[in-house]
């Protein structure tokens, strides 16, 4: 307990600097794959830390890897991090607080570790909120190699993810024939009737899947004027459920939906598919590694995990190795992300004690898993047998269907 409380004192006596990288990337929000000022940032703190900087990583501009290692071997434990912003609103998401934390936990850690082996990496993932440098980043093996991959998030509460929903993302574009909508409509082809049926479709299938399945689109092109009858619109869809067998399946029913949408208006179709999450594959005893800390580090508004979740771009990091989120209250309980209150709070003492919180929850649970081989190697343990009872019911349903 009392290296820990050292560690604490670290990361108490680094707040100034935390705050200040926090402030920063709020001051300067950046899209995904352009976040040049809060990669420079983020890596030019570490590097006075002593973190050797590797940069461009998996063919992305803003990837990175910041490693601190520590004597000859031990285990490696990797700290993520994200850092874009949001269209037109900024940091709604607050990634601008867990940049500062991440890095508070590893330059602690790196000046506690004193004679326990292990490295430290924190590894810049860009775009979460768009086309996800994690897929890339995964593809490539950028997280084998970790014993551990830890995250922090802000919250309305302190908890944990015990599951997230597997996702799937589409655009579909309908392309018609052009006309005037009052002089000739009968020699027109309305691209937005495909892209209307399509809603109606799914409308129809939301009534006859499971309740955790969720399904939500927009228009994004609906035509340039009333009185021209569209030649080309578009919707984007996202498609959810909590496992990816029953997604697949339930994907497979919503291109049926749309294709019957163009066969019946005559529209020609065109399928684009983005991002594919998993579900995330929940390791308790690292969850319960993480609270316990979070308890120690005086966090604010605890609780069990939330009931009701959405997708995250980690889930496909916790399918390679085991992998924990943090979520750190800094905001009023029932408050949504994306949202005004988030971009103020993130700006606010709240938000900077959330960081100091989130940093001593990190450092804490690494210390934690470095200082007892015994604890490490049994949330290893836990994450081979999730993994191969997910493999085990993937292989059942897949030879059911």
């Amino acid at each position: 307990m009392d290296k820990k409380k050292k560690l604490f004192s670290i990361v108490d006596s680094l707040r100034e600097v935390l705050c200040n990288v926090s402030d920063y990337i709020y001051d300067n929000p950046e899209l995904g794959n352009q976040e040049y000022k809060a990669v420079e940032k983020i890596t030019s703190t570490l590097r006075e830390y002593n973190f050797e900087i590797e940069k461009e990583i998996a063919g992305l501009d803003t990837a990175f890897i910041a490693t601190y290692k520590n004597g000859s071997g031990g285990p490696t434990i990797g700290l993520l991090c994200e850092y874009d912003a949001l269209k037109d609103l900024g940091h709604g998401c607050g990634h601008n607080l867990q940049s500062a934390a991440v890095i508070g936990a590893a330059v602690a850690l790196s000046k506690q570790l004193r004679d326990l082996p292990a490295t430290i990496q924190v590894i810049g993932t860009p775009a979460e909120e768009s086309t996800s440098g994690k897929i890339p980043m995964t593809k490539q093996g950028y997280f084998d190699h970790l014993d551990v991959a830890l995250m922090m998030h802000g919250g309305d509460r302190t908890t944990v993810d015990g599951k997230s929903l597997a996702a799937d993302s589409f655009e579909f574009e309908f392309y018609g024939k052009e006309s005037h909508a009052a002089v000739a409509p009968e020699q027109g082809i309305s691209a937005l009737d495909g892209v209307l049926m399509t809603f109606n479709g799914m409308e129809y299938l939301r009534e006859h899947v499971r309740s955790d399945v969720r399904i939500h689109g927009i228009i994004s092109d609906g035509g340039k004027a009333p009185n021209i009858v569209p030649k080309r619109a578009a919707a984007k869809f996202s498609i959810r459920a909590a496992d990816r067998n029953y997604l697949n399946q339930v994907v497979e029913r919503a291109l049926n939906v749309v294709k019957g949408a163009a066969i019946a208006t005559g529209t020609e179709l065109k399928i684009h598919k983005h991002k594919s999450l998993e579900n995330k594959l929940n390791v308790q005893s690292l969850n319960e590694i993480l609270l316990d800390n979070a308890y120690l580090s005086g966090a604010k508004n605890i609780t069990p995990p939330r009931e009701k979740t959405g997708s995250t771009d980690f889930s496909i990091v916790t399918h390679r190795v085991p992998g924990s989120c943090i979520r750190m209250a800094f905001v009023p309980y029932g408050t949504s992300n994306h949202t005004m209150e988030w971009v103020k709070a993130s700006k606010s003492e709240e938000g900077y004690d959330a960081i100091i919180s989130a940093a001593k929850t990190l450092s804490g649970s690494c210390f934690d898993l470095i200082n007892s081989p015994d604890l490490l190697y049994k949330v290893k343990s836990e994450f081979d047998s999730v993994k191969r009872s997910q493999i085990s019911t993937n292989e059942k349903l897949s030879t059911a269907n």
